[in-house]
């Protein structure tokens, strides 16, 4: 992805003078110049270096542009990068000169891995081929300081790092373009002892690009012989064949595989020390793929190669891989999941109300909850819900679950089966006699939940409700606002998945309404609403909202009438009940910053 200032940055990395560059291994390149890397934060890159063997050929070339990728790697603060992948042909023969060269051209910025490649080594070896000078300037001595290494086979061709990105740990296997069986069996070990880590297999053969991506002969092998039994590879990367290309397989866990290839030297100056940015985001659940020279960039190029060359926009080289990758994972490195939290971690002195569905607060049970089930009040002071079924509906339109938010104090939730035509569905409401049916929060208040909407959301829910104080706001004298029959306060959902949040003020005549983006499904969210006093503020997932309402807002008009969970009346009556799973409630006396939501309290 197109990152601002980026030109700016590579032209100030790649005019750093060559012998500047050229310092000892692993130093940075220019002494404060790499920035630093955060190996805790949801987004990194892992920068990967095809074939630049026509750039390091004694033959004739220029190796510039690849330092260039090198430096400007090293640099690009914006991209947090990780690690470097190259994958294979560094040099045109694999001479003596030619890896001379390589090895001054190879020298600082991040960690990274090199493989040998078939212009690397003599031909029509494999990985048992013993000693040669790409095994020389490339084997074990070259990478032992660096942080990332985790070893080489006795071979001295296949090899491994473990890198820390993203808040945990990710295993890349550097391998041979010739894996022999011996070879397949040290990487076999390797992924056995790393059994909790996502694998990235990096190698030089193993996708063919023409006419169509698909697994080569030798990428058949490794197919067949490591990686479609091994849950943790998710990735592979490899160069040698244009044109670049990806295909995705399904591994024998049921798991997708992606495959990619990715390989320039076809492309003018010889791929111009082209690199690809593999930038993981997990907060969204997607790797996102660019394609660009930084050498090219940073000359500001306006000869038609050079401008085609600089950065590629086609569908194999700038692209968007989604991922789950709490799911994806979870088969060999299942999330870990907080403890719950006892009630007393979460009640303060102005916590009116508190519900949480576990056995500390509800008889957990799987299956139906039955009518009149209470969950109770844990701040005890005495604002119970009591289950009730809606119309007709039958006991599957509320059951007890334990999936829940992995920052929900309680490990429970209730799913709602609501709907429509007829209308159906459950709620929990509190006794006629509850203190919280009749306080105004005048000073302010925050109001808390956590809910998950089901994948795929089916059928029509539109204005189907998570919470609300019943009663009419004519009733309470308002009537400027979108009907006199709607209740005083309510958090509902609307066709779109926004969440809406509506609330008549006690002094004045107006209706107050925050409006949140469109919620996911399928995944947790947490929804806090914050008065404090004079305004209301909606958070989700713990960020504000755009959309909150403009107007004063001081307290709710309650009537004295009970709070519900899982419905909205209108008109004093219930149509459609909430459709999903509904975990901890928490409602609050006065406004909380974020750091106190139930998410973190502290």
């Amino acid at each position: 992805m197109t990152r601002v200032g980026r030109r700016a940055l590579l032209h100030a990395a790649v005019a750093v003078p060559a012998a500047a560059a050229l310092t000892p291994a692993l130093a940075p390149a220019v002494a404060g110049a790499t920035p630093a890397v955060d190996h805790d934060a949801d987004r990194f890159t892992i920068a990967v270096l095809p074939d630049t063997q026509y750039l390091l050929d004694e033959g004739g070339s220029d190796p510039e542009p690849v330092r260039a990728a090198l430096r400007a790697v090293a640099r690009d603060r914006d991209a947090n990068v990780v690690f470097l992948a190259h994958l294979g042909d560094v040099t045109e023969h694999g001479t003596e000169a030619e890896m001379r060269l390589a090895d001054s051209v190879f020298t600082g910025g991040v960690p990274y891995s090199v493989l040998a490649g078939n212009h690397d080594v003599p031909s029509g070896t494999d990985d048992r081929r013993g000693p040669t000078p790409h095994s020389r300037t490339f084997g074990p001595e070259r990478f032992r300081r660096m942080p990332t290494f985790g070893g080489f086979a006795p071979d001295g061709y296949n090899s491994y790092h473990v890198l820390r990105a993203g808040g945990r740990e990710w295993l890349v296997l550097a391998l041979d373009w010739r894996v022999s069986e011996q070879g397949a069996r040290w990487a076999q070990g390797v992924l056995d002892e790393h059994r909790s880590l996502p694998a990235i297999l990096t190698t030089h053969d193993l996708v063919a690009g023409s006419p169509r991506a698909e697994l080569s002969a030798h990428g058949r092998f490794l197919w067949d012989t490591l990686i479609r039994r091994n849950d943790q590879v998710f990735l592979t990367l490899n160069g040698h064949y244009w044109p670049s290309g990806r295909t995705t397989l399904v591994n024998d866990h049921g798991h997708d595989v992606h495959l990619h290839l990715t390989n320039y030297q076809d492309r003018y100056y010889g791929g111009a020390g082209m690199v690809r940015f593999y930038t993981f985001d997990l907060a969204r659940g997607v790797i996102d793929v660019e394609t660009f020279s930084p050498w090219l960039l940073s000359r500001d190029p306006d000869t038609p190669p050079e401008a085609e060359t600089a950065r590629l926009s086609g569908d194999a080289d700038r692209f968007t891989v989604e991922i789950d990758f709490r799911e994806r994972f979870a088969g060999f490195a299942p999330p870990a999941v907080p403890p719950s939290r006892p009630a007393g971690a979460v009640v303060t002195r102005d916590t009116v109300a508190y519900w949480r569905f576990d056995a500390a607060g509800f008889p957990a049970a799987a299956g139906p909850v039955a009518a009149g089930a209470v969950a109770r009040d844990l701040t005890g002071r005495g604002n119970d819900l009591t289950a009730q079924r809606l119309h007709a509906s039958g006991p599957d339109v509320l059951t007890w679950s334990d999936e829940h938010h992995d920052g929900q104090p309680g490990h429970a939730s209730l799913r709602f089966d609501g709907g429509r035509n007829p209308d159906r569905g459950a709620v929990l409401r509190t006794s006629d006699t509850a203190p919280l049916n009749g306080m105004r929060f005048e000073s302010g208040y925050t109001i808390e939940t956590f809910f998950k909407l089901p994948d795929p959301f089916v059928g029509d829910h539109a204005w189907m409700g998570l919470l609300s104080w019943e009663g009419r706001a004519g009733d309470a004298g308002k009537s400027a606002g979108w009907s006199d029959d709607e209740p005083t306060c309510s958090l509902n959902l609307s066709g779109e998945r926004f969440l809406q949040f509506v609330v008549y003020p006690v002094p004045g005549d107006a209706d107050p309404t925050s409006w949140s983006h469109a919620v996911p499904v399928g995944r947790w969210t947490h929804v806090a609403v914050v008065n404090d006093g004079r305004r209301t503020t909606m958070y989700v997932d713990g960020a504000r909202i755009a959309r909150n309402a403009a107007e004063e807002s001081r307290g709710i008009s309650t009537l004295g009438r009970p709070f519900a969970l899982g419905g909205t009346q209108f008109a004093l009556r219930y149509g459609q009940g909430f459709h999903g799973w509904i975990g901890d409630t928490r409602i609050t006396a006065r406004a909380l910053r974020p750091a106190q939501f139930l998410t973190g309290t502290r």
